[in-house]
């Protein structure tokens, strides 16, 4: 496992500067996370990333919140290669994120199945002695319309032309995978 804690590789013509803040464990958190996000993400000419890191960044900043712990969380946005961003929450509790398969009445416990979903499987933890830090990461290339074909991004629409020449687009469908458990 590559350490949480990873320095940017500088990269030609792009803004690779990381950005962090120190938040207090409290749910409002999550809004600043996602705006430190969204402006860092806008700076580095990732627009296509800004949902799905919003999306995670809400998630890991949400559970961190719910730890109790009295300190502050930090939380972090880098550019680890020109195609990957590394997302990174640190909290002070010894508890490690679970991937769980929620039933389909459950009324929680998905957060991490999306993470899962829109990382790739690209997540982790590095346990320190007071804490932990999380860390996501996401494909800085934007989708191709493979990707979205295979149900990666299954919110977004893929159309195909028809056979015919002046046939119209019809919607692609197939299978998504189930989060966080086999299909």
């Amino acid at each position: 496992m590559t350490t949480a804690l990873e320095h940017p590789l500088p990269l030609p013509g792009l803004s690779t500067s990381p950005a962090t803040l120190r938040l207090p464990y409290v749910p409002v958190s999550v809004r600043a996370a996602r705006h430190m996000v969204r402006a860092k993400l806008t700076e580095w000419h990732l627009p296509h990333l800004i949902d799905d890191a919003e999306l995670v960044v809400s998630e890991l900043v949400g559970n961190a919140a719910k730890t109790g712990c009295q300190t502050s969380m930090m939380v972090g946005i880098r550019r680890t290669a020109s195609s990957t961003v590394r997302l990174l929450v640190s909290d002070g509790s010894a508890s490690l994120p679970v991937l769980i398969d929620a039933g389909p009445r459950a009324e929680s416990g998905r957060g991490l199945a999306l993470v899962d979903q829109l990382t790739r499987q690209r997540w982790g933890v590095t346990v320190w002695p007071r804490g932990k830090v999380v860390h996501a990461d996401l494909a800085a290339s934007p989708p191709t319309r493979a990707d979205a074909g295979e149900g990666l991004h299954p919110h977004i629409p893929v159309t195909t032309p028809t056979d015919g020449p002046t046939s119209a687009a019809r919607p692609r469908t197939g299978p998504v995978p189930a989060l966080g458990g086999a299909a």
